[in-house]
């Protein structure tokens, strides 16, 4: 996990990534009746249970600073390597920071089973259906590019966690209030708002000539309605599926 990657993109992150209700219940169910969690890439603490005891693990300052007053201070602390010793909590937790663990992928998928008695919950994204849609496939192949690198797919994850890991489709609300790359499948719009594009990792990691191409390609096709010739029906919807999934994995 790269503390100056998240320095970096995380200014202003709690401004476009605010909890979506509908998810936290989702992740919270699955968390099932865990009294003590473990959040890794804690970051700002959306998704983070406010009834149950929380270890925070983010390494970055600017993520951490961004905390809500109520929440625990989250400690300094890498996936790969967490300060807690084997079994010592009842549930494990990761909402989209994996892919940000770098080298460290799959050490820390074993080090969350090792500290959980319970389960691990992971969401993250599937590469091959994130990277189908429009935005990522008309416009920036790069981010799909990137994503093979470190999104791992759903079987390396499940291997790696071991037990009985099942995987469940999130569906992205058009109003989801937390604004992930995935979410702008139905506003088109927030691509060219540079706030948006910068709180997400996909745009954030991607060097500046390929944003701005993508940007204006994306600005030209708005204007004159071929986004809309093309994907319009997607205003239609109420949700979509974008990628997101969710691996619960209970222990053998």
């Amino acid at each position: 996990m790269s503390p100056a990657r998240y320095d970096a993109i995380g200014r202003g992150y709690s401004g476009t990534r605010r909890e979506d209700p509908a998810l936290r219940a989702q992740l919270h169910a699955a968390l099932g009746d865990a009294r003590t969690v473990v959040n890794v890439g804690a970051g700002a603490g959306a998704y983070e249970p406010r009834d149950r005891h929380v270890v925070a693990i983010e390494p970055s300052d600017v993520m951490a600073a961004q905390r809500p007053r109520e929440l625990a201070p989250a400690i300094r602390a890498t996936a790969d390597a967490l300060p807690l010793r084997d079994a010592s909590v009842d549930a494990g937790l990761s909402v989209l920071s994996l892919h940000h663990w770098d080298a460290g992928q799959e050490r820390g998928v074993h080090e969350l089973r090792r500290v959980a008695r319970g389960p691990v919950v992971l969401l993250t994204f599937d590469r091959d259906v994130s990277g189908a849609m429009w935005l990522v496939a008309d416009y920036v192949p790069e981010i799909a590019a990137l994503d093979r690198r470190i999104f791992p797919p759903m079987d390396v994850l499940a291997r790696w966690l071991g037990g009985d890991v099942r995987v469940e489709v999130v569906p992205i609300s058009r109003d989801t209030p937390d604004w992930t790359l995935g979410a702008f499948w139905a506003h088109p719009e927030r691509v060219l708002d540079p706030v948006a594009r910068a709180n997400t990792s996909g745009f954030a990691r991607m060097p500046t000539p390929i944003v701005e191409r993508a940007v204006a390609a994306l600005e030209r096709d708005l204007a004159d309605g071929t986004w809309d010739d093309r994907h319009g029906d997607l205003r239609e919807l109420d949700e979509f599926d974008a990628g997101m999934r969710m691996l619960v994995a209970e222990p053998g």
